[in-house]
């Protein structure tokens, strides 16, 4: 027996979500199917964490046990002949057998990415978030320094999630603008990246929506703080589109 493991990207678009549904298209089950396809066994795939439907991931990280014998990077060439568009595995390596990709994580770092100019990008229509008024950047970024460390994020977390413990520990968050790269007249991205131990449903979009409001003028200085300290999800922000949102790392 052998542990593999995967680090995949995938525009989750077209996709509901993550893990396997009864009916509905997964980027687990196209996985999953694909491997059996190849492998002609049966294969279960266990995930870093689950991505909700339409978001993306630049590096997402998978394992799964496997009697084949096929080398890793041969598995990921045939892997990507028979994926669709949407999905490519970009590493295959072997593990040991007590590899988890979820339970060996350290951290994660996602990233929403907005773009803010006056009109919309039909281009990067499904990879960021549209905000066309101006934003203080510069308020968002020192504002974004109260969530730093180890918190009850229950003012971003979904409601009705259903969680006791809603404790995390952010360990990064980084505010930056990137220019859009197709473009004359230098618009940027906003890129808002956040790394933690764990994320709570909806947190970084709702963290995201919360920042947007700060760089808007409608929460004040210091809000923030009193926000995430009030520990309810009606003192918060608006929950911003999932399209936004990338995984971008996995931390081992």
């Amino acid at each position: 027996m052998r542990n593999l493991k995967l680090e995949i990207e995938y525009d989750g678009t077209n996709y509901a979500g993550w893990q396997v549904q009864n009916s509905k298209k997964t980027i687990q089950s196209v996985i999953e199917k694909t491997l059996q396809r190849i492998l002609q066994e049966k294969v279960h795939l266990i995930v870093s964490g689950r991505t909700d439907s339409g978001t993306h991931a630049l590096a997402q990280v998978a394992n799964f046990k496997t009697k084949s014998k096929i080398p890793p990077d041969k598995l990921r060439l045939a892997l990507n002949s028979w994926l669709p568009a949407d999905i490519a595995i970009s590493k295959a390596e072997e593990k040991a057998l007590d590899f988890h990709s979820r339970f060996d994580a350290k951290s994660k770092i996602y990233r929403y990415s907005i773009l803010n100019r006056p009109h919309p990008s039909p281009l990067q229509r499904k990879a960021v978030y549209f905000y066309r008024h101006p934003l203080n950047i510069g308020l968002m970024r020192k504002e974004s320094k109260a969530l730093l460390g180890r918190h009850d994020f229950s003012s971003f977390c979904a409601s009705g999630a259903g969680l006791r413990n809603k404790v995390r520990v952010i360990k990064k968050i980084t505010i930056k603008e990137i220019n859009y790269p197709l473009s004359a007249i230098r618009y940027p991205f906003i890129a808002i990246d956040i790394e933690a131990d764990g994320f709570l449903y909806n947190m970084v979009r709702n963290i995201a929506g919360t920042l947007i409001e700060i760089g808007r003028g409608r929460f004040k200085p210091g809000d923030l703080k009193r926000i995430l300290l009030a520990r309810d999800r009606k003192a918060a922000g608006p929950t911003l589109p999932a399209r936004g949102l990338c995984l971008m790392k996995v931390k081992y």
